[in-house]
């Protein structure tokens, strides 16, 4: 894309508050000039938090923090927290806790609430939303758990199942009205958000 176009999108830098590869793939989407910043943000759960709430407040953090070191800077932040049985599912790491996630949420419906947060420290901009995605596994054995684990390996996942990869074959149905927040990254309400931080989408 010609600079001189980008520059009438963007009057400001774009820093996407992540190091997640998966939100890097979905942000450059957009076709917008962005770097990457990892923000500095303690992601235990308070007493009490609902995982819609905690997926909220961590993506306000990381972009707040972000912005503060970049403050003529627009930010993004953003954090997913999948939810069973009201508790948050964290990322497995290891492939023993990704075979517990699975089988306690085969056959179940659970949500993924998906927060984002866009921040200008110097112009004063903070906006922030939640999308919350249904997902419903279907019936797994402890052989297509495997299966799965071995070929995907998605242990830096929460809830352990990429649905943008071969997790889409351990699904019964997904329920979103932004279909890319169960990958990590909201982009119709971060677009949004971004518009009315003054950038000009598309």
């Amino acid at each position: 894309m010609p600079d001189s176009l980008i520059a009438g999108r963007l009057t400001r830098p774009l820093i996407l508050g992540s190091t997640s590869r998966y939100r890097r793939e979905l942000l450059s989407r957009l076709q917008l000039p962005f770097e990457t910043v990892s923000p500095e943000v303690d992601e235990t759960p308070l007493s009490g938090e609902t995982p819609y709430d905690l997926s909220l407040r961590l993506a306000k953090a990381k972009a707040q923090a972000v912005a503060q070191l970049h403050p003529g800077a627009i930010v993004i932040g953003s954090d997913q927290v999948p939810e069973l049985d009201g508790l948050p599912l964290s990322k497995p790491g290891t492939h023993e806790r990704a075979t517990e996630q699975l089988r306690q949420m085969s056959g179940r419906q659970m949500n993924f609430h998906t927060g984002v947060s866009v921040v200008c420290s110097e112009s004063g901009f903070a906006e922030s939303s939640v999308v919350t995605v249904q997902v419903r596994f279907r019936e797994l054995n402890d052989a297509e758990i495997e299966r799965y684990l071995r070929a995907e390996q998605p242990y830096d996942c929460a809830g352990s199942a990429k649905s943008e990869g071969l997790g889409i074959a351990l699904l019964d149905a997904i329920v979103s009205d932004d279909p890319t927040a169960l990958i990590g990254l909201p982009l119709i309400r971060t677009c949004q958000l971004l518009r009315a931080a003054g950038v000009v989408l598309p």
